[in-house]
């Protein structure tokens, strides 16, 4: 069957695709993944950039929605959440058959509202209210004023895929927002069987970022992204376990899965499956470019590794600090970037559109 559908048969990781566009909806190729073993589908703004600006696939309706009046970021809003709809549709049937564990589609909210707790936590249960499918995901970044909306959103039984974690103290916080949030729906008489959530770590940045901080020949190059992530696999096992989450469980609470995102190498001195081979565990998910995926298909080794020399992470975590990273500045640094980038890509994309709608009105 290949080695996609060997990730979640042995090991229970499911491999999904960071990509998303009109035309990959309409021609079969979402369909094709998912039957190559892909089992969910992550946006977000730079993606979304790059599929409304290539191409016509988009033209007409832009063309009819601003000519009736919209604006340029509500025409953006109507596109994206008919594409989510859409991908919806194609991976229903395994949303259905995994008893709503896979099969879902992400979508996230303005980058504008990343350090606007009210604000992110309306516009999150809007674009479920609008949606209004069961395998949709809202993405939610963890900044400090995420976490309380992550908590709000999960309290009023919506799914949530958490974006943009770079820290072991931040995810431990976005855990216990999702803890806190089903704690809440569970109280107010609510539903926890049906909330799904992520909790996203952006792997290959961290080797950037402390890669560059490190300098040429360090032989701590490119090992901080595999430690990190296996130390966030150790804190989410024990996250998920004692009497707090036992409660929960017994009620039919899911797991806030973790998921490895930004999983195609940056460096081309490492293998380009580096952050897939490393990071295989149960109650894991890891998002992937097609390029990742297709290397991985080819050649990548599908073995348990997530927890996986774990005092060996913890050694070369405080042996980075020993050599002079500030781990938590690196943190800062890419959280930093991280939302500016989306701001970026999602205010390029409003001027393209721009253009495109100036140009068909």
């Amino acid at each position: 069957m290949g080695r996609l559908h060997d990730l979640y048969d042995q090991h229970r990781q499911s491999p999904w695709l960071d990509n998303l566009s009109r035309d990959s909806i309409t021609d079969g190729t979402l369909r094709r993944w998912l039957d190559r073993g892909i089992r969910g589908v992550t946006s977000n703004p730079s993606i979304f950039q790059k599929a409304m600006t290539a191409g016509s696939a988009y033209d007409d309706q832009l063309a009819s929605l601003v000519r009736g009046g919209a604006s340029t970021e509500d025409a953006f809003w109507t596109m994206a959440m008919d594409d989510i709809r859409n991908a919806c549709a194609v991976t229903r049937p395994l949303y259905d058959e995994s008893a709503g564990r896979d099969g879902f589609v992400s979508l996230e909210v303005a980058p504008s509202l990343a350090h606007d707790e009210a604000g992110t936590t309306k516009a999150a249960l809007s674009i479920h209210e609008q949606v209004d499918l069961p395998n949709l995901m809202v993405k939610i970044p963890a900044t400090a004023e995420g976490v309380g909306a992550i908590r709000d959103t999960i309290a009023a039984g919506r799914n949530v895929n958490v974006t943009l974690i770079f820290s072991l103290e931040r995810y431990a916080e976005v855990m216990d927002a999702y803890l806190s949030g089903l704690e809440r729906l569970l109280d107010d008489g609510g539903d926890v069987t049906r909330v799904q959530s992520v909790g996203s770590f952006f792997i290959s940045r961290v080797d950037t970022e402390v890669d560059k901080r490190l300098g040429e020949g360090h032989p701590l190059r490119g090992k901080a992204a595999v430690a990190q992530g296996k130390l966030a696999y150790a804190l989410f096992q024990e996250t998920f376990s004692g009497p707090r989450w036992e409660r929960l469980a017994t009620c039919g609470a899911n797991v806030q899965r973790p998921l490895w995102a930004s999983t195609s190498t940056k460096d081309p001195s490492l293998p380009d499956t580096l952050y897939v081979d490393t990071l295989i565990a149960p109650d894991t998910v890891n998002t992937m470019p097609e390029a990742t995926i297709e290397a991985f298909d080819d050649h990548g080794t599908v073995a348990r590794t997530a927890d996986e020399g774990v005092d060996e992470a913890r050694a070369t975590w405080a042996a980075l600090a020993d050599a002079g990273v500030d781990l938590d500045d690196v943190a800062v640094v890419l959280e930093r970037e991280g939302v500016a980038s989306f701001a970026k890509a999602f205010d390029d994309l409003m001027s393209s559109l721009d253009d495109k709608a100036s140009a068909l009105r």
